[in-house]
């Protein structure tokens, strides 16, 4: 990093950090000096980005290009109701340039990909992972562990969170905890289980917490310690994480040395076992028999459902197959069609003419939006 000197308002505005004997004069440079990248400006980039702006991170980059959506708002704190339909960046970017003057918010406004994963990391001295998918997770730990980026990493779903620091000299990295993704659909994200708000903003202060710390060199990291928090039991602990020899792209021999954008496998069709929205809204204008089952959880249902539809998650489907008829139709659906293509084959096998309907109640709701006159097949509290 570049030795910088602090100007007579930077000193009035960081002076408690100044007064830290560990932290002085020198690490509030440190940090004026640094240049740290945040994936994702959501739940956990939106408080890690606020505290590093504040605590005076030199240049402080966001990769993001998504709008803020009104369910954004609930954990997301960077975002306000009036930047509802905005670009995430361009309302970041003012929270932020307001927050500290001081700082240069660099905004990245594509996906991160297999493309540009390495020059943007390597552009920068501490990468801070606040992705909400596999894909792109995997993605920034292979690009930090390839250009020895430092990698702090957070994770959140429902009451529980994680945070860790991968790709530090000698410690682990990401595939050291898990080595290769889950199957689609095994792991529901925060839109299908849903978090607690405060959640995020507690795991992405330790990420911006942890940040400081390497950049100014002070502390212990989490470096070779997974921190596992537990909201509803209000319980913090550290387990040992250490560097696997033989992980695919950290270890002592390396199978993967080139970036590859892992691309979730699409849901395997059933043959005969997928309806499109169309046709269903064309089944549903000729009153043609058929059950339409909702395989989503009860908070989902309540949010947002088509009406008529039978509520029975994909977790109880197996022991509720009496509720279903045996000769009619049955259709299938979820928030985007992965774990419905999963209650498809179970019912496929059980017998039942069963359809998924793809792309779920995603695809409907677009529908919904082009024709208004499909409004009463969906009820939105």
């Amino acid at each position: 990093m570049a030795v910088m000197t602090l100007s007579d308002a930077e000193r009035v505005r960081y002076s408690r950090h100044l007064r830290l004997a560990e932290f002085g004069e020198d690490g509030q440079a440190r940090l004026k000096a640094a240049r740290v990248l945040i994936v994702g400006a959501g739940g956990l980039g939106s408080p890690a980005a606020l505290y590093l702006a504040a605590a005076g991170v030199g240049t402080v980059g966001l990769v993001d290009f998504d709008t803020v959506d009104e369910s954004n708002l609930q954990r997301q704190i960077l975002y306000g109701t009036a930047d509802v339909g905005r670009p995430k960046l361009v309302a970041a970017a003012a929270r932020l340039s307001d927050t500290n003057p001081h700082v240069t918010i660099a905004c990245v406004d594509e996906p991160f990909s297999a493309a540009n994963a390495l020059a943007l990391v390597g552009a920068y001295d501490v990468v801070i992972d606040g992705t909400d998918n596999f894909a792109t997770r995997y993605l920034v730990n292979d690009a930090c562990v390839m250009t020895r980026t430092p990698n702090v990493y957070g994770s959140v779903s429902r009451f529980e969170g994680q945070a860790a620091v991968f790709a530090s000299p000698g410690g682990p990295c990401y595939r050291c905890l898990h080595p290769d993704p889950p199957p689609p659909g095994l792991i529901e994200n925060c839109a299908e289980g849903g978090v607690l708000g405060v959640l995020p903003g507690l795991i992405g202060t330790i990420q911006a917490t942890e940040a400081i710390k390497i950049v100014t060199g002070i502390g212990t990291p989490l470096v070779g310690r997974l921190l596992l928090y537990d909201a509803l039991a209000m319980r913090v602990r550290t387990i040992a994480l250490p560097r696997n020899p033989d992980c695919p792209v950290c270890g002592d021999s390396p199978t993967i040395r080139d970036l590859v954008a892992y691309e979730p496998p699409p849901c395997a069709p059933v043959p005969g076992g997928e309806m499109t929205v169309t046709e269903l809204r064309a089944w549903r204008d000729r009153g043609e028999p058929h059950v339409l089952v909702d395989v989503r959880e009860p908070s989902e249902h309540a949010a947002s459902r088509i009406d008529g539809s039978i509520l029975i998650p994909l977790g109880s489907l197996a022991s509720a197959l009496d509720r279903l008829p045996a000769g009619g139709p049955v259709v299938v659906h979820c928030k985007s069609g992965r774990r419905s293509a999963r209650a498809v084959a179970l019912l496929r096998s059980c017998g039942y003419d069963a359809r998924n309907l793809v792309g779920g109640i995603d695809a409907w709701s677009a529908i919904q939006r082009a024709a208004p006159d499909v409004s009463r097949d969906i009820k939105s509290l």
